[in-house]
């Protein structure tokens, strides 16, 4: 039931927007970009740190994160925003944050690594690949940022979160950080034996999901952590995981406990 409920969600996060008055901060931009992986072009919200254009020697570390429509502003989201921007304001953050857009009725098949039978997909590899060979070298050419995977964080909750978990995988080389919110490992278990068959994973990754989500979402995340201890150095805190006590598969959940993934990460 929860399953279904969740992908009617998914289906319906389109960019609708609401006659409310947009929330995003003065921090916060847009811009569009081809992306030929994709065949299509994607907008792009930025947040810049407070005192980006004065402190022109500084560079910093980079945050991509999926679902940008729900990030920063109330007027474009579906179901409420992250307040990604206005919590990292107070949190003083020395961060860029790139949000890219969902891919509306495409949002299924760009965020999953495998097809499901029911609900398809299966196009991240492509999606992945818009952001480490197309997006980042676009943000490096034109944003003063830490280009090392120490300084790359990627960040998504639901499918998001498991397109995060999927491409410090695929690509450890590129992101050295990953918040992994509620991931969707249920989509298709073939992700337990991509992460099975990988080497010594030494990517951060803070994990979170709620005890009232889909019935097999603390069993999966915690089958997930389980797994990945197996292949960590037990000197290394590299990983955290949080399940909180009533939590539902909602923004307020994501929203509540960014910026403690954040400050954990850094």
């Amino acid at each position: 039931m929860i399953r279904g409920f969740f992908f009617l969600i998914a289906l319906c996060m389109t960019s609708l927007g609401n006659a409310q008055e947009s929330t995003a901060s003065k921090n916060v931009s847009t811009f569009t970009i081809e992306a030929p992986q994709l065949k299509t072009t994607k907008k792009i919200w930025i947040y810049l740190p407070e005192n980006y254009s004065k402190n022109i020697q500084k560079k910093y570390t980079v945050m991509y994160m999926h679902d940008a429509q729900n990030l920063f502003d109330a007027k474009t989201s579906f179901v409420g925003e992250w307040n990604v921007d206005e919590k990292l304001d107070s949190l003083k953050a020395q961060v860029i944050v790139v949000g890219i857009e969902h891919g509306n009725d495409k949002r299924i098949e760009e965020l999953t690594p495998y097809k499901n039978e029911k609900y398809g997909g299966g196009n991240a590899d492509n999606y992945l690949e818009f952001i480490v060979k197309t997006l980042k070298p676009y943000i490096d050419k034109n944003y003063r940022t830490k280009t090392n995977a120490k300084n790359t964080i990627i960040m998504g909750s639901s499918l998001g979160g498991l397109v995060s978990f999927y491409a410090v995988l695929k690509y450890p080389e590129v992101f050295g950080k990953a918040a992994v919110f509620s991931p969707s490992f249920w989509f298709s278990k073939d992700i337990f034996a991509l992460a099975e068959k990988a080497p010594k994973i030494k990517t951060k990754i803070y994990f979170l999901c709620g005890d009232k989500e889909d019935d097999d979402m603390v069993k999966d995340m915690t089958k997930m952590e389980r797994l990945l201890d197996t292949k960590r150095c037990y000197c290394l805190h590299l990983t955290k995981s949080k399940i909180v006590k009533g939590g539902e598969h909602n923004e307020k959940l994501w929203r509540d406990h960014f910026a403690e993934a954040y400050l954990w990460l850094n």
